[in-house]
């Protein structure tokens, strides 16, 4: 059953509320939280929020010392809020690399699992490829995860069996208005490449795998829902020219002086990371887009970054999907 089909999920949390206002009065001890990309960005305000509330937070990163780092803060800030969680874990995950990706899950084996944030990401990149010769966007963003993800299911399924279910949570974008899924061309073999439909297309892969899974392992447990964090300044942006960068800033002062928008903190952009994973109203539910910690609207288009695409909920699509991404995964394995 697809959002559109449901009631709406509001909550009394909007734009300006933080990570850790989403877990005020909320106990996570006992429970472990992997976030990739935990070193960066809004990675951090998350996984510093599932810290302070007691969870073991396993930093999945490609750059282990910035995860060691991060990691001693987390703990030094978790312990002066007087948490009892134990300091943040750090291994090594290369989103870009199924070998890497791969050494990951093998690690993890099927130790209880019991939220997994699917928040590391890059856009707006030149043409590249990953190590298995996939558009790189597209094969970090979306394959990367699906892979961890699909890689970690015993462990997921584990966790809901302990506490009664598992949560996987999906930083889509209001990218993803840029482009649907072009099955045809997943990897801009025949289309002249373009960053923002590329980022778009994964953005909207983002989307899809959390509706395909719900469908699929919900009977186990284990849900997902993807999400916009707003508009935040992080490193993300690297890949964009210092032109591009001016207008976006013009653009932002522009939408906040007339109340429409409003720039985000990083530890705003992960509130609805974290309200995700934490939030009893969203307990069982899985398959939706959620914004400013409320189910987005369905819009025929985008109300500035506001709102969800029909494209990017189509259960089809996000059946196909799977296939197709389980189809390139096993051809690279096979091959290798």
């Amino acid at each position: 059953m697809t959002s559109t089909q449901q009631s709406r999920i509001t909550s009394p949390f909007g734009s300006r509320s933080t990570a850790l206002e989403m877990v005020d009065g909320v106990d996570l001890s006992g429970r472990t939280a992997v976030v990739t990309g935990g070193a960066s960005g809004i990675g951090v305000e998350t996984a510093r929020a599932l810290a302070h509330s007691g969870a073991q937070v396993v930093l999945a990163v490609r750059d282990t010392a910035a995860g060691e780092r991060t990691a001693a803060d987390i703990a030094a800030t978790a312990r002066a809020a007087g948490s009892p969680a134990p300091a943040p874990r750090v291994e090594p995950l290369d989103l870009a690399d199924l070998t890497s990706v791969d050494a990951f899950t093998a690690r993890w084996g099927d130790a209880p699992l019991h939220l997994l944030v699917a928040n590391a990401g890059v856009m707006d990149t030149p043409r590249a490829t990953t190590a298995q010769g996939w558009e790189l966007q597209f094969g970090t963003n979306h394959l990367g995860h699906f892979a961890l993800t699909t890689g970690l299911r015993a462990a997921l399924v584990a966790g809901a069996a302990e506490v009664g279910e598992a949560r996987v949570v999906v930083v889509s974008s209001s990218g993803h208005a840029a482009s649907p899924v072009v099955f045809d061309d997943l990897m801009f073999e025949r289309r002249a490449y373009d960053p923002g439909s590329a980022y778009g297309q994964s953005k909207t892969a983002n989307s899809l795998f959390a509706v395909e899974l719900t469908r699929r392992w919900s009977a186990d447990g284990v849900t997902a829902n993807a999400l916009m964090p707003g508009g935040i300044w992080t490193p993300l942006q690297r890949h964009w020219s210092d032109e591009q960068r001016a207008a976006a800033e013009a653009q932002s002062q522009q939408a906040e002086a007339s109340g429409a928008f409003h720039m985000k903190t990083p530890e705003q952009g992960a509130a609805t990371s974290v309200f995700l994973d934490t939030s009893p109203l969203v307990a069982g539910v899985g398959g939706r887009y959620f914004e400013d910690c409320t189910e987005a609207r369905v819009v025929d288009h985008l109300d500035g970054i506001h709102g969800v695409l029909p494209h990017a909920l189509d259960p089809q699509d996000a059946r196909r999907l799977w296939d197709v991404s389980e189809e390139l995964l096993s051809a690279v394995r096979t091959a290798g």
